[in-house]
């Protein structure tokens, strides 16, 4: 029996994976160097195994650490070709370290492979710097950081997930010791209150440890914005020492001026590095900027951004210079008098700058920071900037060496789909798409998405919608004492749990937003019916109780129970009717339950005490919205009341708060959303479906930007100059910001084997609508009379089968590109790039056959047939035309395009009874566009439906053998090859073409 103790196999095993530094190498020989102190000790794999499978934790939490960050290592060398995240990649890890196939179970039960999504990298090519050797030589501030992120209890996979996408963005930016300067611009793209200030923590601790020795954060346009950031970066990278800055904790003196000692209970939760860095062989960091004072003229001013150099013959970027000095970090406003201070600071230091390398982090940088300039009134030859857009470009150039990495959660932001100004703050260099967080609840958790679940057959355990979102229709009334019960409800839920184990530290505040208007009178008249209902709730009476009772039976209990069964949960509204009492008094504290957030200035945010920092717990109703809709977290929101209406895509996405973390607490979340709001004069809008619109494109984007991401010979097959013709597909009123400049990248082809092709823009014009029914006349022509059934089987989306019938038929590739070339779209050359591709599956890239008709028969209760253009009867669908577009959304169903993906799939791989593998799919729907049944019922006579009434609206699913060899999915031109990676070039290169410049923008060009 072996005498090796926990402790001392966890200390042999610690120095053989340190020894190893970041390569998986053969352990045996790694554990037998560290344990030369410890003869005797027991090495062997079964000794391993078993404390595996005994649970010994703290061996388990290193090898986690350690597989973890090789399984998301990003093509390392020793990698082969296994993609990261997956059991091949595991595989080599243990083919590396020798392991035998039982030690490897066992640690493959202790240590699962953590297969979720990685970051989406467009990029330009670069030269590859920031090695794994030179990371893990120079890591003091990212180690400190990754230790903090473990105390705050972040997964080992959250945790290589952030660290391999923060390495994403630093590798992208300039050497900071190469001789040449250059600047790089980026966008990273995270989801609305998803942790993105986590990302660019990381990125600063990795730029810092590499070189970068100014680092400037654009921290919202309020102090509490900045405020908020600064204690961010101050608690878990800065740290304690570097704040002290060797004052003494017991000199009551020496603290004066030193923020948070004594005024902030987190404070013992700051980053402790154990002495000032410098005397630990690394480098202090000095803050310009503290919580409480953005960046003063002079007051730390010039003094504070001189850097003295070891070697003053050498340049401060060079090694013996740069990895002594001192980092300096500044949290400011985007504030026109704050930058401006800063801009004449840097301009008073004479040399220097030229040497320093700097980042600049913007966070939200579609706020503030876009010039929005009208390009009309500029003078000719010259470009006016909007006062934050004029000083970050000051900035950079005063700043040759600094480099601009800009944060948004909205992907279609200007700063992205707006390169019209070369010279600005255009990502030309990259752009990261982050990947959606575990825990994070997104669109997806509010909205049934694809769900195969027919309606009438959701549950609170299979649908998000009947769960979290509760509609506000005529029919209902405002529905806002039932808000506001549901909010008193949950709150008295958390303590529940609290109180049968559950981690309060989630909720430590618990907040409700109600934002019904943009006005702040209506803001006032709402606070003021709030504060008189809930004066008038009678939450102590017996009314009270039974209003809540109810809505315990009907809404919490049955959900909670369905979608948080794991979680404590009262068997009885009774017994949890002490904790009714106890979240009223929380809530009513101070006699007022509501606080009105909507003003402008600093002084107005300074009194509504609203500091989630600082405050030990806000228990309140927010009324307002706009205020709080960028950048600043509403801590522990569990209740939105949301009936402003926008035509803004972007402003309802960042008025989407009910999106976040909510850790213990996902259940209770509810959304009272309009479903019937009165826009215009005899109008209304659904702002639930308005909504789900937005997500949809930009779902559809990112999976778009992940395909096309791939590299294709070692080469990016799409660049950041070519990403906003790509936006233009979703946005068709998409233009460059000056007129007198064009896009120069033209989508050209898109590639689709495998994978749905569905264009939803068709017009609707009668005659053209028409003349496109007129041309499927040959094809419709050959679907069969009888229907033929098709099976879906049970999957991860629901338990049961599902089934439907269709008419089907086959027709050659020839015919149905016949019909597909006659077509007239809404927009010009809108489906060309698609029609590129589909041309070209004659022989030429790849070889398509036939292709297998599909026209789907709906349920027989609500079916309208009717024969199109003389075709056997058909069954009519009815679709709506998006708010505020000229497309349709899904054209196809679910369940529909699940079973004709499978009949692709499996021709793919073995051969399928109804296609072959050359073979492609095609979902044909006679679409009626309408709001109502009648709309249908009102295009057909005596069983013929009206051609100009029908929309012929399709879903190509080519074959997968459809491709080429070199696996390139999108295909771009640029309009003028001397201006080769420019954004946009100036209109008056066309002249010579003969084209117009609306001809241009319409991509009429050959």
């Amino acid at each position: 029996m072996t005498t090796t103790s926990p402790a001392v196999l966890l200390d042999i095993h610690t120095s053989a994976l340190a020894g190893m530094g970041s390569l998986p190498r053969t352990f045996a020989s790694w554990a037998r160097l560290a344990a030369e102190v410890y003869p005797d000790a027991d090495l062997s794999e079964e000794l391993f195994r078993s404390h595996l499978l005994s649970g010994d934790e703290a061996l388990t939490a290193l090898w986690n650490r350690h597989l973890t960050a090789w399984d998301f290592a990003e093509n390392p060398p020793w990698g082969g070709s296994t993609p990261a995240r997956t059991d091949e990649r595991r595989a080599v890890i243990y083919e590396h370290l020798g392991f035998g196939s039982d030690l490897c179970k066992a640690l493959e039960q202790a240590v699962p492979v953590a297969k979720v999504p990685g970051e989406t990298v467009i990029t330009k090519e670069f030269t590859p710097w920031y090695t794994a050797e030179r990371a893990a030589a120079r890591r003091f501030y990212w180690t400190a950081y990754e230790r903090k992120l473990r105390e705050k209890g972040w997964s080992e996979a959250a945790i290589a997930s952030l660290d391999q996408a923060s390495r994403a963005v630093v590798e992208r930016l300039a050497d900071p010791e190469q001789s040449a300067a250059r600047q790089a611009k980026g966008l990273v793209v995270g989801y609305v209150q998803s942790g993105k200030t986590a990302n660019f923590t990381g990125v600063a601790a990795k730029a810092i440890d590499a070189g970068y020795r100014l680092v400037i954060v654009l921290g919202g346009t309020l102090n509490l914005l900045r405020a908020q950031t600064q204690r961010r970066l101050d608690m878990e990278l800065i740290g304690q020492e570097n704040i002290l800055r060797g004052a003494d904790l017991s000199d009551v003196d020496s603290l004066v001026g030193v923020d948070y000692v004594g005024d902030d209970e987190g404070w013992p939760d700051f980053v402790r590095h154990g002495a000032r860095p410098s005397t630990l062989g690394a480098f202090d960091i000095e803050r310009l900027t503290t919580r409480d004072n953005d960046y003063k003229s002079l007051a730390q001013g010039i003094r504070a951004l001189e850097f003295e150099k070891r070697v003053p013959t050498q340049p401060l970027h060079d090694p013996a210079n740069l990895h002594h000095a001192a980092a300096r970090i500044l949290v400011v406003k985007k504030n026109k008098s704050v930058l401006t201070k800063l801009v004449k600071d840097l301009k008073q230091i004479h040399g220097i700058l030229g040497e320093l390398p700097a980042l600049i982090i913007d966070d939200e940088s579609d706020q503030a920071s876009v010039n929005t300039s009208d390009p009309k009134k500029w003078e000719r030859g010259s470009t006016e900037r909007t006062a934050i857009n004029g000083l970050i470009s000051k900035l950079l150039g005063l700043l040759p060496r600094a480099q601009y990495v800009g944060y948004t959660a909205t992907p279609f932001a200007n700063v992205f789909i707006d390169p019209g100004d070369d010279m600005d703050i255009f990502p030309s260099d990259f752009l990261i798409s982050l990947p959606r967080p575990a825990g994070y609840m997104g669109v997806q958790d509010f909205h049934d998405l694809n769900s195969p679940v027919p309606v009438d057959q959701r549950t609170y355990a299979n649908s998000q919608e009947k769960a979290h979102v509760r509609g506000i229709y005529d029919s209902t009334g405002d529905r806002l004492q039932e808000a506001m019960d549901a909010f008193v409800l949950s709150g008295a839920l958390k303590l529940y749990r609290a109180d049968h184990g559950v981690p309060d530290a989630a909720f430590r505040h618990h907040t409700m937003l109600a934002h019904q208007s943009v006005r702040q009178d209506d803001h006032a008249d709402l606070a003021l019916r709030i504060n008189t209902m809930w004066h008038q709730a009678g939450y102590s009476s017996t009314a009270g109780h039974e209003r809540l009772a109810a809505l315990w039976e009907d809404d919490f209990g049955p959900v909670s129970a369905a979608q948080a069964g794991d979680l404590p949960s009262p068997s009885s509204y009774e017994e949890l009717r002490p904790y009714v009492h106890a979240a009223r008094q929380r809530i009513g504290s101070g006699g007022q339950p509501v606080i009105v957030v909507n003003g402008d200035t600093d002084r107005y945010f300074a009194q509504l005490d609203l500091d989630f920092d600082r405050t030990p717990n806000v228990w309140k109703i927010l009324v307002g919205g706009t205020k709080l809709s960028r950048g600043f977290t509403v801590e522990g929101l569990t209740v939105t009341y949301y009936r402003r209406t926008t035509q803004q895509a972007d402003t309802l996405m960042q008025m989407g708060r009910w999106f976040g973390f909510r850790p213990g607490y996902r259940d209770l979340v509810r959304l009272y959303i309009g479903r019937e709001e009165p826009f215009g004069r005899d109008r209304s809008v659904d702002l639930y479906e308005a909504y789900e619109a937005v997500c949809r494109d930009e779902e559809t984007f990112r999976e778009q930007l992940a395909q096309y991401a791939e590299l294709v010979d070692g080469k990016p097959q799409v660049t950041p100059v070519e990403i906003p013709p790509l936006v233009a597909q979703h946005l068709p009123w998409l233009k460059p910001s000056a007129r007198n400049k064009m896009f120069n990248a033209e989508l050209v082809e898109i590639r689709s084997p495998g994978r749905p092709i569905e264009p939803a823009s068709y017009p609707l014009t009668g005659s053209v609508t028409k003349r496109n029914t007129e041309h499927w006349r040959p094809v419709l022509s050959a679907l069969a009379p009888e229907p033929v059934p098709f099976n879906n089987p049970p999957d991860s989306s629901s338990p049961l089968s599902r089934t439907f019938t269709a008419l089907t038929g086959i027709v050659t590739h020839g015919d149905l590109l016949s019909v597909l070339r006659k077509l007239e779209w809404e927009r010009p050359r809108y489906f060309d790039p698609h029609l590129t591709y589909l041309q070209q599956l004659d022989g030429t890239l790849a070889r398509v056959d036939d292709w297998l008709l599909i026209s789907p028969r709906l349920a027989s209760g609500n079916r309208v047939d009717a024969s199109v253009v003389g075709s056997v009867p058909l069954s009519l669908v009815r679709r709506s035309i998006q708010a505020g577009k000229s497309s349709f959304g899904r054209i196809a169903s679910v369940e529909h395009r699940t079973a004709a993906q499978r009949l692709i799939n499996d021709a793919a791989v073995e051969g399928s009874t109804l296609i072959g593998p050359r073979t492609g799919v095609a979902l044909l729907y006679p679409v009626v566009e309408g709001s109502s049944q009648d709309s249908i019922q009102a295009a057909v006579h005596n069983g013929i439906a009206d051609p100009s009434r029908v929309v012929m609206a399709f879903t190509l699913i080519p074959p997968q053998s459809a491709t080429s060899g070199d696996r390139r999915l999108v295909r771009f031109r640029a309009k003028n090859s001397r201006y080769e990676g420019e954004a946009t070039v100036p209109s008056d290169v066309y002249s010579t073409t003969g084209l117009t410049i609306g001809q241009v923008a319409m991509g009429l060009t050959e």
